[in-house]
C-alpha cells in the first residue's frame, strides 16, 4: 500500500515522534498541500479568501500565515507529509488510513471536505452492470489495487461474489491517470473501454463520446456517499497547534457554506487559483449533477473503507469507529 519511500519516512517520523513530543513548537507560517480538480474546491476557497488566518486570530492566534504547496497526486503529498515538507495536506479515505495504520495512530484526519460520486463509465455495449465484466476486460483506474476507484471495485466484488472474491476485478484493471483515460476512451480501438473515473472527467467522457453509459458509482458501492478528501496531519503538529487546527476545521466550515450559497463565485475561485480553463457555465453544470455538492466536513463511509481493509490485509488495526483515525477536533461531528 505505501512506496518504499513512504515506509521510511513513516519510520523516521515514528522515531521522531517517540522522542520530541515535549519539545514541539507551536507555528505561525503553515503549510498545505493543493491539488487541481473540483473534489478540492473547499482548499481554493480556503487558500483564496485566508480562511485559516482569519479564524486563526479569531481564536486568539494572530500573524498567521499559510503557504500552499502544489502536488498532482495523492502519493507525492503524502511523502510530504511524512518528512514534515508540510503540515497539512488533503487527500483520500484510503490514504488516511493507510497513513494512520502504518504509523501507529501518528497521522490523522481533521475533517472531511468534498465526498461526490466517482463514476464507473463503459462505452462496451455489452457490459450494463458490474456482473456483465468478464476476463479480458480493461478498466482503467489511477493505480491498480490501491486507488479509491480500484478499492471500490473490491468491496463491490466483495458484495457481488462473496468475501473471499474480493480481487475478482483486480486482474481486469488497468493504470491510467484520469487525462490518459481519457483519451483512451475516446479512441475507438483501444482495450481499454471502460474508466472509472472522478469529476471532472467522468462528465468530459459523457459529454465527448456519445456512446459512454454509467455502470455504477461509488454511492451505488458504498450504499452511501465516500469522502473523496479530508484534511489531515500528524499528531505532533496537532498537540503543537491546536487553534490553528480547529482554525482549519471552522475554515472548512465557512467554505462549505460559501460554495453552497456563492457557488459561481466559488467557482471563478477555483478556476483561478488551479489555473482550470473549463468554462465557468460548464463547471455549474457539472455541479448540478446528483451528488457533485457534497461538501460536508462530516466523515462518509469511512468505516466501510476500513472494514474491507482490514479484511484484505491493507490496515492491520481494526478501529472500533471513525473517531480512532480522527482527531478531537472532529469528534462531536456526525460521521461513519
Amino acid at each position: 500500500m505505501l512506496t518504499r519511500r513512504q515506509t521510511l519516512a513513516l519510520g523516521a517520523a515514528a522515531a521522531i515522534g517517540a522522542h520530541s513530543g515535549a519539545r514541539a513548537q507551536a507555528k505561525t507560517e503553515i503549510s498545505l498541500s493543493r491539488q487541481p480538480g473540483i473534489l478540492y474546491m473547499p482548499t481554493h476557497v480556503i487558500e483564496k479568501q485566508k480562511l485559516i488566518e482569519k479564524h486563526a486570530e479569531k481564536l486568539g492566534v494572530a500573524g498567521v500565515t499559510t503557504k500552499w504547496v502544489n502536488f498532482s497526486n495523492g502519493g507525492a503529498q503524502q511523502d510530504a507529509l511524512l518528512s514534515g515538507s508540510v503540515d497539512i495536506i488533503n487527500t483520500g479515505t484510503g490514504p488516511l488510513l493507510v497513513l494512520w495504520d502504518k504509523s501507529r495512530g501518528r497521522v490523522k484526519g481533521i475533517c472531511a471536505s468534498s465526498a461526490q460520486p466517482a463514476l464507473l463509465l463503459t462505452r462496451d455495449p455489452r457490459i450494463k452492470t458490474l456482473k456483465d465484466y468478464k476476463e479480458g476486460d480493461k478498466i482503467a483506474v489511477p493505480t491498480i489495487r490501491v486507488s479509491t476507484q480500484a478499492i471500490l471495485l473490491q468491496i463491490a466484488a466483495s458484495d457481488l461474489f462473496g468475501p473471499d472474491k474480493w480481487n475478482h476485478f483486480d486482474a481486469m484493471t488497468v493504470q491510467l491517470g484520469h487525462p490518459d483515460a481519457l483519451i483512451a476512451m475516446k479512441n475507438p480501438s483501444h482495450e481499454v473501454k471502460s474508466h472509472f473515473a472522478a469529476p471532472p472527467f467522468q462528465f468530459y467522457e459523457q459529454q465527448q463520446i456519445p456512446e459512454v453509459r454509467v455502470v455504477a458509482s461509488s454511492a451505488d458501492i458504498m450504499g452511501s456517499p465516500l469522502s473523496q478528501g479530508q484534511f489531515m496531519t500528524t499528531t505532533g503538529f496537532a498537540e503543537a497547534n491546536p487553534k490553528i487546527v480547529q482554525a482549519l476545521r471552522n475554515a472548512a466550515e465557512e467554505a462549505k457554506g460559501f460554495i453552497e450559497t456563492k457557488t459561481p463565485e466559488a467557482v471563478e475561485i477555483y478556476r483561478e487559483v488551479t489555473g482550470d480553463k473549463t468554462p465557468s457555465d460548464q463547471i455549474l453544470t457539472m455541479l448540478k449533477q446528483p451528488g457533485m455538492m457534497e461538501w460536508n466536513i462530516y466523515p462518509q463511509g469511512t468505516m466501510k473503507f476500513a472494514e474491507h481493509l482490514v479484511r484484505t490485509g491493507g490496515v492491520k488495526t481494526t478501529p472500533a469507529s471513525w473517531k480512532d483515525y480522527y482527531l478531537p477536533v472532529a469528534h462531536d461531528l456526525s460521521g461513519s
